[in-house]
């Protein structure tokens, strides 16, 4: 597949473009320095070279151009409302409008569990950071495209496992960055799971087995009902 990823340079897009690249597959993002342009291409990665807060849709479609899917792992990770608004709810908002213009059909987001830190006294800024996530996932559920929301909880750099705990509603746990991303992989090539939001945590099934699960459980069409 040809697979355009917008937050390719962090730590989940790079993971994902390393195995998508490995597996043959044609992959290209967005970066925001020429250097990290060079770096990718040394590993036989395109780069687009651009501030996604300064894109305009067209921009954007511009840049994913003739991909066969777009995978928006990119993130503030509750940082300043500026930066939240502009990544995590302005951008999924551009991609959506920039699949249309283009002629992409599948977008799959990253997001983040609804409960994540429920227990905590979070501060202002990643109260909202939560709000944002969610007003990108309800704009992203009515644009009428082929979308994947794909909900993680809280994120490690452990080593990958291979074992995930994955359906429309999961334990709130922890789960490796790696194994993510190889969950996405699979995810990307199963092409019964289409709009549906899948949570992911730590498990103990092979990640090929619970997406194949996943992708066998009936989900719901553009209007809302149930089909099998």
């Amino acid at each position: 597949m040809n697979i355009f990823v917008i937050g390719i340079t962090g730590r989940i897009g790079r993971l994902l473009a390393d195995h998508l690249s490995g597996r043959g597959d044609t992959v290209r993002g967005l970066t925001r320095s020429a250097r990290d342009q060079a770096e990718f291409a040394a590993a036989g990665i395109e780069t687009y070279v651009a501030e996604l807060g300064a894109m305009t849709p067209h921009d954007v479609a511009a840049a994913v151009d003739d991909a066969d899917v777009i995978v928006f792992t990119a993130g503030s990770n509750g940082g300043e409302r500026r930066v939240t608004e502009s990544v995590d709810r302005d951008g999924v908002a551009k991609t959506i409008e920039a699949a249309h213009l283009a002629g992409v059909r599948r977008v799959a987001v990253v997001s983040v569990f609804p409960e994540a830190w429920r227990e905590r006294r979070l501060p202002a800024d990643e109260e909202y950071y939560f709000a944002a996530k969610k007003e990108a996932e309800v704009a992203l559920t009515h644009s009428g495209l082929d979308w994947v929301i794909l909900r993680p909880s809280l994120l490690t750099d452990e080593a990958e496992t291979g074992l995930v705990a994955l359906g429309p509603a999961e334990v709130h746990g922890q789960i490796s960055r790696g194994d993510v991303a190889a969950t996405l992989v699979h995810i990307l090539y199963e092409p019964r799971i289409s709009r549906k939001i899948l949570e992911l945590n730590e498990g103990d099934t092979r990640i090929d087995v619970a997406v194949s699960r996943a992708g066998a459980e009936p989900g719901r069409t553009e209007n809302g009902s149930i089909r099998s």
